[in-house]
């Protein structure tokens, strides 16, 4: 394949899996951020796209052929885990397809997060809130250990990485094909890195584990939600990357560690509350620890961490591959006009999961837009839909 022109974004050609960059001239990232059941939205994104690289490539064609490394948080951990797992039936096929993604969350989403109908149900949640988590999590634990098996992190079927934050230790937990290689106690079993960077505070209970390497040393792990330290994991892949680069892997020649301008990165965003439907100051300035943990149908303060940390990565991408002049080999697609239900990470009822697929379709028709670094919002670029975008890259 002949090298693509740095002006347009672009999905690589299909490649084996874990095949090195496509020949040295670009290194291509999938992002999918975090955010409960608005997972639905970059489902039917990427179900878009996979269905154009199908119309090229034919119906095997499948999104780990396409891209170098494919990262997530929280539910995009998941959808991450799901796009690369392999098919124990057809070891080079993933587990899903991406148009098996939104099947997978209409039909266990409603088990995963239950909703309480009753008249009680306000009262029931806030005495959830005060002595636990506001789900138990089996269902979602039984699910996912049933779906991914025994595959562990070294078996993808294209490089991933899922942040999580060890909560025992303060600190992210990176579990990534390139650290694995040098750290062996971090090739845990993909059930449990999607159950610890599934974990959101209040909502679902941390997550406990361990792994052995060949020589028997033992490493425990505390996890919970990947969103904590990074919701939207951009930077942190091309990080992973970068590290990569520098350790000298002959995969990246002539690559250099600090060559923004070769990375093509696809970042799907999981919507945000419209402006007017945010918090004020004079309502979050009476707040209490019972305001910042419940308010109406989100939670305050898990809001808060989870868009800024969206946020800053993409003022940080924004800001970088302009100042290369390669805007178009970043292309972010995010939804900032949620209200309502919508907006929440586990109303999960079957009207509001299929309202967050018209979202996710709707999205796909809206203008490809970039984030105005001065009010954050997002603002149409004059490069046609978001649509059209995706379709043009999976044609160069």
């Amino acid at each position: 394949m002949g090298s693509i022109p740095q002006d347009n974004f672009a999905v690589a050609s299909p490649k084996s899996p874990l095949q090195a960059p496509t020949y040295g001239n670009l290194i291509t990232v999938l992002s999918i951020d975090g955010g409960g059941i608005r997972g639905i939205i970059p489902g039917t994104i990427l179900a878009f796209l996979e269905s154009q690289l199908q119309k090229l490539d034919g119906e095997e064609a499948r999104l780990a052929d396409y891209f170098d490394v494919i990262t997530g948080t929280s539910t995009g951990g998941l959808v991450t885990a799901m796009l690369t797992t392999p098919d124990p039936n057809n070891g080079n096929r993933p587990l899903f397809a991406a148009k098996d993604i939104n099947d997978f969350y209409l039909e266990h989403c409603p088990k995963i997060f239950p909703q309480d109908c009753t008249p009680f149900a306000p009262a029931t949640n806030l005495v959830k809130l005060l002595t636990g988590p506001k789900y138990d999590g089996q269902y979602l634990h039984k699910i996912v250990r049933e779906k991914l098996g025994e595959t562990r992190l070294h078996q993808t079927l294209t490089n991933v990485v899922i942040p999580t934050f060890d909560i025992k230790q303060l600190q992210p937990k990176i579990f990534s094909s390139y650290e694995v290689k040098n750290n062996p106690c971090r090739n845990a079993l993909l059930s449990d890195i999607c159950i610890g960077t599934s974990a959101a505070p209040t909502y679902l209970p941390a997550h406990q584990f361990e792994t052995k390497d060949s020589t028997g040393k033992v490493q425990e792990f505390h996890l919970i939600d990947g969103g904590v330290a990074a919701n939207n994991p951009t930077l942190i892949a091309i990080n992973e990357v970068s590290k990569e680069i520098t350790r000298g892997s002959p995969d990246f020649f002539p690559i250099k560690p600090n060559d923004y301008a070769r990375f093509q990165v696809l970042s799907l965003g999981t919507g945000s509350q419209k402006c007017e439907e945010k918090y004020p100051a004079h309502m979050a300035a009476k707040w209490g620890l019972l305001g910042w943990l419940t308010c109406e149908h989100s939670t305050p303060l898990i809001d808060v961490f989870m868009q800024a940390s969206s946020d800053m990565v993409d003022f940080h991408n924004a800001t970088v591959f302009k100042a290369l002049k390669s805007e178009k080999s970043y292309l972010r697609i995010q939804d900032d006009t949620l209200s309502g239900t919508v907006a929440s990470v586990d109303i999960a009822t079957k009207e509001n999961l299929e309202n967050l697929v018209k979202v996710g379709e709707n999205l796909l028709k809206k203008p490809v837009s970039r984030v105005n670094l001065e009010n954050g919002k997002f603002e149409p670029s004059n490069q046609g839909t978001n649509e059209e975008a995706l379709i043009s890259s999976s044609a160069i």
